[in-house]
């Protein structure tokens, strides 16, 4: 059985970066996705999927729920190791309830825990904009990102308590001390 730990967090949380070092420490046993990757991976492939993906992702907007869903499952089913760390899922209460509701009929794949790296919106916005990889870094194009991440995440935070599926970890300090807290709540998990 799959294992799966979903990790939120806004944009610049870092979520991408803690989940890369805990899977490659871990390599023999567990594998990082990232939503984002795994999109663009699509766009660069040229494909008409990737064509259509591309008009949603240059603006920001979220990819529409179908096509997100069969790209994460796709990847979850074929990983090489049972324990998956996925980033950047969901991103709206649809996503959530979609992906519960695929979950719920999938023997092969167990949702594990979602863990939110929290930092704030000043910092979110200095770390993105300060980085300045290209069209995503834009004032615009993050303020959109951001509110796409606000907007749903109460519900997201609720749905996820309520399971007893939710551990926040404080996404502001060392990167040492953010992956080792995640990493050891993976392993008391798994």
């Amino acid at each position: 059985m799959k294992q799966l730990f979903l990790i939120i967090g806004a944009p610049g949380s870092g979520k991408t970066t803690d989940a890369e070092m805990i899977a490659e420490r871990n390599s023999d046993e567990i594998i990082h996705y990232s939503t984002g990757d795994l999109l663009r991976a699509e766009v660069a492939s040229g494909s008409e999927r990737g064509k259509l993906i591309d008009s949603f992702i240059s603006k920001g907007m979220i990819v529409p729920i179908e096509i997100a869903i069969e790209t994460i499952v796709t990847a979850i089913k074929n990983a090489p190791s049972n324990i998956i760390l996925f980033d950047g899922y969901p991103r709206s209460s649809e996503q959530m309830n979609e992906l519960d509701k695929f979950l719920s009929h999938d023997t092969d794949i167990e949702l594990v825990s979602v863990i939110e790296v929290v930092v704030s919106e000043e910092v979110a916005r200095e770390r993105v904009l300060g980085r300045s990889r290209g069209a995503d870094d834009k004032e615009e194009v993050f303020n959109n990102r951001m509110k796409v991440y606000t907007d749903p995440l109460a519900d997201i935070q609720n749905f996820y308590e309520s399971k007893n599926l939710l551990k926040k970890i404080d996404g502001e300090r060392s990167i040492d001390a953010i992956v080792n807290e995640m990493e050891l709540f993976i392993e008391s998990k798994i």
